[in-house]
């Protein structure tokens, strides 16, 4: 069983001791198509659920990444400024976002499981 969770915006959430990692879903990644370009969060940022935080360009689409809970961006990944692609390769991997300190973990009961984002997704 899985100990992601799933968004209704197609973004996965994995718990890291105090920490929530965000990163988009395989799904999403399939239908941007070539990701060209990742813009990112500042560090220390300090966000409420349903704020846009980040844009991921593809040559598709432009899209935004909402924040998924209430809390401050306290790490992002760097390499996908210079690697964007890296969001095709391995969306559910190495290609996370940013990490985020939460205010309430509860919050992360309100998005689905695994199974249940395969439903959603149909």
């Amino acid at each position: 069983m899985s100990d992601l969770k799933f968004t209704e915006e197609h973004e996965w959430l994995r718990v890291e001791g105090d920490l929530v990692v965000v990163g988009i879903t395989e799904h999403a990644s399939e239908a941007l198509g070539d990701v060209v370009f990742v813009e990112l969060p500042e560090p220390e940022t300090v966000v409420a659920k349903g704020d846009e935080i980040s844009v991921i360009e593809s040559v598709k689409a432009a899209s935004d990444i909402l924040a998924p809970v209430d809390g401050e961006i306290v790490e992002v990944n760097d390499k996908l400024a210079d690697n964007p692609g890296l969001v095709n390769e391995d969306p559910m991997g190495a290609a996370w976002f940013f990490k985020m300190k939460v205010e309430d973990m509860s919050q992360l009961d309100d998005f689905m499981s695994e199974d249940e984002y395969k439903d959603f997704i149909g």
